[in-house]
């Protein structure tokens, strides 16, 4: 008995301690400091000094948990010609149980292949019109069921840093979104709309063995779009089918997207353009259009000192515009990305037509964009560590 009881005691004694220390609270801090190397085919004196080399950004992470309740938040801090400082994401969750999850705040978009619809340092097309690594003010509901996912989620707008009844979307964020742009140099701003109220789903399918795991899904995307200066309501709605696969060390991602927005601009502005904005700096892009991406990955086991591992990939995507007139898009990025302890280094050669991250266009290139465009070329290499 007095053994029995002894067990009995220790039992209870650990089952207090297991409890109590699920109950404390834990909170992480990260992030990574980034610098990055460029040489653009376009531009000539950049060219004659053999490209440039400086800083990228600096970026912090904070997580917290405790009794189920989390916080994730991510600060990043670029040059003021990029946009400054600004929030990527910040929300708070409760999880009701190990399959379900709620967020609230500054979320992730759950449309398409997340968290990224490629391996670059550059995105997928889909990053530049507003639809990949997206995050949007709201409410996102999480479900991870052993061969169903699935998201749904409401977005009041897309991050609000200004509260004034007639206030136009800031320049100043991680993703794009739909804002306003001054066309004509003067100093007013032109097609001005907002993103509101807007659902999002997104449900997949996952098959899993021990040498190989697939995903198959689609995600539907419509929501409201707000005119400024009419104070009319548009609106806008994407469509995405998508697969992706790891089957040993190769790694696929395919993805069709179809997107339209249906703006209530005033007369005399085209309907056939929104503007879309991030990094301080808005553009234009056609206001439908289908976008098609494949992605392909190889990943390398090294032993080359401290580095460990590397990633050689090749994302494609071209952007199939619907007015006639327009002229297409096209992006491909051929690179690696090499592991060494904290330190992940992309090597990228990225390639563009009508693309105006890669090209002298800026404003049109994914609008009306330049006939007859050449390639453009960028030589990358982006070094961050992470902490």
């Amino acid at each position: 008995m007095f053994y029995l009881k002894t067990w009995l005691g220790i039992c209870f004694l650990m089952a207090t301690i297991s409890v109590n220390a699920q109950e404390k609270p834990t909170v992480e801090i990260g992030g990574a400091l980034r610098f990055n190397y460029n040489y653009s085919s376009w531009k000539d004196a950049q060219k004659k000094r053999g490209g440039d080399f400086g800083y990228d950004v600096f970026l912090l992470k904070a997580k917290a948990k405790y009794k189920g309740l989390k916080l994730n938040a991510e600060y990043r801090f670029y040059s003021e010609d990029f946009g400054g400082g600004m929030l990527k994401q910040g929300w708070i969750a409760y999880d009701f149980n190990e399959n379900d999850e709620l967020q609230f705040g500054l979320t992730q978009v759950p449309f398409g292949i997340t968290q990224y619809n490629s391996n670059s340092f550059f995105f997928s097309l889909n990053y530049y019109v507003g639809l990949e690594d997206d995050h949007d003010m709201g409410l996102k509901y999480i479900h991870q069921g052993e061969k169903w996912d699935y998201t749904l989620a409401f977005f009041k707008n897309a991050e609000e840093l200004r509260f004034g009844g007639n206030s136009d979307v800031s320049n100043s964020r991680y993703s794009y979104d739909v804002g306003s742009i001054d066309l004509n140099g003067d100093g007013n701003l032109n097609i001005r709309n907002k993103e509101v109220n807007q659902l999002n789903g997104n449900l997949s399918y996952k098959i899993e063995n021990p040498n190989a795991k697939h995903r198959v899904g689609v995600s539907a995307q419509y929501g409201g779009l707000f005119n400024l200066d009419t104070e009319e309501m548009g609106n806008h709605y994407a469509l995405a089918a998508y697969y992706e696969a790891q089957v040993g060390k190769l790694g696929v991602k395919a993805q069709l997207v179809n997107y339209k927005y249906n703006p209530e601009n005033p007369n005399g502005e085209a309907d056939g353009v929104v503007a879309m904005t991030a990094y301080g700096a808005p553009y234009l892009i056609a206001s439908e259009a289908s976008i098609y991406t494949l992605g392909l990955s190889y990943s390398v086991p090294l032993d080359w000192g401290p580095v460990s591992n590397v990633v050689i990939y090749n994302d494609f995507g071209y952007m199939d515009k619907t007015e006639s007139s327009f002229e297409d898009s096209m992006m491909n990025v051929t690179g690696a990305m090499f592991t060494a302890g904290n330190i992940y280094t992309l090597v990228d050669f990225a390639a563009g037509k009508n693309q105006p991250w890669l090209g002298a266009e800026w404003t049109n290139a994914l609008a009306a964009g330049t006939p007859d465009a050449e390639w453009e070329m960028r030589f990358n290499i982006n070094i961050g560590y992470y902490f």
